[in-house]
């Protein structure tokens, strides 16, 4: 019975074979390489972001200072130098640290490129430090990084020194196997110390101005009751535009579209978004973030989640195209620019995701530090993510709440619309959704709302609170 089915399973193979060459033949020559190639199954290496390096600021100083400073101290003025030949100074190189111009130049070498200052004493050349406002450092054996690549939003500097401890010890820890394939193909390995110098046209933690809403909401068409009644069903109940049309039609006999509701929120989100980016939140220092997917015209965007998990409070939660550095980057500035003043051991949970640790770096550039720890998968395979879990099931748990208010939504036509319905949700969830965790209580408590007698006229207070933010900010 065993050879039969064998027999036939070897026919059948044939006939397929057969049938792929007559399709071959009848409609393309490359049908059959689709069937047979294999695929390559070549281990890749994946992304890898290593310790802050140790970053050295470099001292400019003044040469017209330096010179006044030492006829003080010694009574002797530094004068320009006096040369027996010509000078192969060029006329317009000065010292990069100090400033001096060429006639406080020496020639160090003959004309091989190093010069000599004799006012700071700084040895330099064409490519000197100097020139540089930061030098990064291997943290592991202390050697200057050298530029490597120059990619569209980042610089890579590695550390070349084939004693660093670092190098050593990764590679003798490869085996036997990956060790004949670093000698054949080196570039698919990392094993010395790199970094990503990051240069963005974007400078951290500074204060954008409001901008004024487009949307005056007194000139809308509907009482604030109403308003409010349109809010709560939509934004706090996660009902669609349509289902709110209907219910405030059938239920309490207001004749507005689905397309009027779709504009009401856009306006009220408008209105609202620079107080609740702007509000000074009491926060805590147990901080997580993550990403969830949303649709924007037909295509899947990302919405990064910064979370207090212990106020529970939405910190940042801008849209992205990508999920990149870049916008890990704008999403940490969101959140940790609603600090006052950093916590010196502030800790950040996200998960395996390599941006965030990128992002790191990029701040640190700034001389904002804060340490990250990342729960890697689902089980607790590592102390970290044993010890930091429950943070990441909080914003998990973010995640699906999200969900659940945008369902009906079936994604937006354009990017703004997006921004609306997260401004909304974070003004409800902040400032209107009560907490189980929280015994009951919103995470934000306004005075001005405790008095509401219900959710519509506790939107429409949230809504006059905005307007008296912005007309304070724009007579400042």
């Amino acid at each position: 019975m065993n050879n039969i089915i064998t027999v036939l399973l070897l026919y059948i193979q044939i006939q397929a074979k057969i049938i792929i060459y007559l399709m071959c033949a009848l409609f393309s020559k490359g049908s059959v390489r689709k069937y047979y190639d294999e695929p390559v199954r070549k281990p890749y290496r994946k992304l890898v972001v290593d310790t802050m390096p140790i970053i050295e600021t470099l001292e400019k100083l003044d040469y017209k200072q330096l010179i006044s400073n030492h006829l003080k101290e010694t009574g002797k003025l530094i004068t320009p130098i006096t040369r027996r030949k010509a000078s192969t100074v060029p006329d317009t190189m000065a010292c990069p640290r100090c400033g001096a111009p060429h006639e406080y130049l020496y020639d160090n070498t003959g004309g091989k490129g190093q010069y000599l200052c004799k006012v700071c004493k700084c040895t330099f050349n064409k490519k000197n430090r100097y020139l540089k406002n930061l030098i990064f450092l291997c943290p592991h054996c202390g050697r200057t990084l050298e530029l490597k690549k120059e990619r569209k939003d980042f610089n890579v500097h590695k550390c070349t020194n084939s004693k660093c401890p670092y190098y050593l010890d990764r590679l003798n820890s490869m085996s036997e196997e990956d060790k004949q394939r670093y000698k054949s193909s080196p570039h698919d390995f990392k094993l010395h110390y790199i970094y990503r110098e990051f240069d963005i046209d974007f400078e951290p933690l500074v204060r954008k101005p409001s901008q004024p809403p487009s949307v005056d909401i007194s000139r809308l068409y509907v009482s604030p009751h109403v308003l409010g009644l349109i809010l709560t069903y939509h934004v706090n109940f996660g009902l669609s535009t349509r289902m709110t049309a209907a219910l405030m039609r059938e239920v309490h006999g207001v004749s507005v579209s689905h397309q009027s509701v779709s504009n009401y929120a856009d306006a009220v989100a408008t209105n609202i978004k620079p107080f609740i980016d702007n509000y000074k939140y009491d926060l805590s220092d147990s901080i997580c973030g993550d990403e969830t997917y949303i649709k924007v015209l037909g295509k899947w965007h990302y919405v990064f989640f910064i979370f207090d998990a212990v106020k529970k409070i939405i910190l940042s939660y801008p849209v992205s195209a990508n999920r990149d550095v870049k916008a890990a980057i704008y999403a940490l500035d969101e959140a940790l620019s609603k600090f006052d003043k950093l916590p010196e051991d502030l800790t950040l949970i996200f998960d395996g995701n390599p941006i965030y640790m990128l992002a790191q770096h990029y701040f640190a550039q700034y001389g904002i530090h804060f340490d990250i720890k990342q729960v890697i998968g689902l089980t607790n395979d590592d102390p970290i993510s044993e010890e930091y879990r429950p943070l990441k099931q909080i914003i998990e748990r973010l995640n699906r709440t999200f969900k659940g208010n945008y369902r009906p939504t079936n994604g937006f036509n354009n990017y703004a619309g997006s921004v609306s319905f997260l401004t909304l949700f974070v003004a409800y969830f902040n400032f209107l959704r009560p907490h189980s965790s929280l015994e009951g209580r919103v995470p934000v408590v306004l005075e001005e709302l405790k008095d509401r007698p219900n959710m519509p006229a506790r939107w429409v207070t949230l809504i006059k609170m905005s307007q008296e933010y912005i007309k304070a900010q724009q007579s400042a």
